[in-house]
Parts: structure tokens; C-alpha cells; sequence
């Protein structure tokens, strides 16, 4: 149940840019500055921001509007890094594997 999202991605220093093809909240940004933060907002974007922590604990910072997600984490980005945190969104609505 569920489709995937079709998720691109871009890296800017310490910030992973992730968009994708349809929207996970409204037009409101939120942000979260560490995982308690997002475990604490029941709301698409407390969820996906939970899961994207818990995917990799070295991410500081998540901020997830519309169809855009943006996660720092320092120390930059490899393509290990950059996959895993992809996969978390593109596969946020699918309910079964």
C-alpha cells in the first residue's frame, strides 16, 4: 500500500537536498533540531524527520516543507550517506514491502 516518492538530491557542503514528486506537508516548513524533537510531532514531517535520525545518527538538523527535505549533518555527505537518507523518503509511504 502506498507509492513510493521519486526523490532527487543535491549536496551543499554539510546539507543533503531531497525532492521529491509529491508533497509530505503544506507549505509550512518545520524543523527539528534532534530526533526527541521529532519523535515528539506526530505529523508527516515529525514522522519522516524521526525515521531520517534514526537512519543516521551523525544527522544535527532536518527540515522537511512540501515536496522539499533538506538534512545537515556534519562532515558532509558520501553516496552511502546520501542513499540511505534517499531511501528513508522514498519509501516513507509505503506501508508494505
Amino acid at each position: 500500500m502506498g507509492q513510493q516518492i521519486h526523490v532527487s538530491t543535491a549536496v551543499l557542503a554539510d546539507v543533503l537536498l531531497l525532492s521529491g514528486d509529491r508533497s509530505i506537508t503544506g507549505q509550512e516548513g518545520t524543523g527539528y533540531a534532534d530526533a526527541a524533537a521529532a519523535e515528539a510531532d506526530e505529523r508527516f514531517p515529525g514522522r519522516l524527520a524521526a525515521r531520517i535520525f534514526a537512519a543516521d545518527p551523525t544527522v544535527k538538523w532536518v527540515f522537511v516543507a512540501s515536496s522539499e527535505v533538506a538534512v545537515r549533518r556534519d562532515g558532509g555527505w558520501d553516496d552511502d550517506a546520501t542513499a540511505r537518507v534517499a531511501d528513508v523518503v522514498s519509501r516513507f509511504f509505503v506501508h508494505y514491502g
